[in-house]
Parts: structure tokens; C-alpha cells; sequence
């Protein structure tokens, strides 16, 4: 998984467009390859909500969980042979040039449900 990670502020609209249509572009070529899974921009931290639970009470606040100079602004997954080969595609998303892009690998759960059969949702976790 590509975690993009970027200050909010550090985007003009024009930029952010353009980034927009630049990461679409590198997700068709990836699909074209058999590599692309998954992606998606998140929505401002403004529209966070942050929930915890401690001693056994629900904590629910708006915003972010973490206060940070960079916020998750969205994610990539992506099948590919090596870290090598996940390096090479972070390095052409245009979000790695004003922010930074974490590779972690994910941890697969063979009981999870299929994530194909998922419902048609307005809110999409």
C-alpha cells in the first residue's frame, strides 16, 4: 500500500487538479500492467472523525487522530514483485514531489470478505 501523505495547504486548486489527472494516468498504466488494486484521494481532515475507546467508554472527536505538518490524503495498492518495484512507483506519483509517500506492505487475511461483493455505498470506508 502507498500511503500519501502532504500538508492540505501546501496544494493550490490548480495543482491539486493536476495531481488529480497525473495519479489517474499512472493508475490506468498500472491496470494496463496488471499492477493497479486499488486507489482513492480521502476528503480534508476537516471531515475527519476520530474514535477511541477508553476504560470502556466511546470517545468520539472530530478531526484527525494524529496533529501532524502532513495529513493522509489518500492511498495506492498495488501488486508488485519487490519493495524495488514499489519505490519506482511511488517515485512517479506526483504527491512523492510536495509530500511523502510511505510503502508498507499489507498483511493478508485469507478470512476477510471478498472485497468485490462489497455494497454501493454513500459514505465508503
Amino acid at each position: 500500500m502507498l500511503l500519501i501523505y502532504s500538508a492540505e495547504s501546501g496544494w493550490t486548486q490548480d495543482e491539486r487538479e493536476q495531481c488529480m489527472s497525473d495519479s489517474t494516468a499512472v493508475c490506468h498504466e498500472l491496470d494496463k500492467q496488471g499492477k493497479f488494486l486499488s486507489a482513492s484521494p480521502l476528503h480534508s481532515v476537516e471531515m475527519a472523525t476520530s474514535v477511541r475507546i477508553r476504560n470502556g467508554k466511546r470517545l468520539v472527536t472530530d478531526g484527525p487522530f494524529a496533529e501532524t505538518t502532513e495529513q493522509l490524503g489518500g492511498y495506492y495498492v498495488i501488486d508488485v514483485e519487490n519493495l524495488d518495484e514499489a519505490i519506482t512507483v511511488a517515485s512517479r506519483l506526483p504527491p512523492a514531489k510536495k509530500g511523502t509517500v510511505e510503502i508498507r506492505p499489507l498483511v493478508e487475511l485469507p478470512d476477510l470478505p471478498d472485497q468485490e461483493s462489497k455494497a454501493d455505498s454513500d459514505f465508503v470506508l
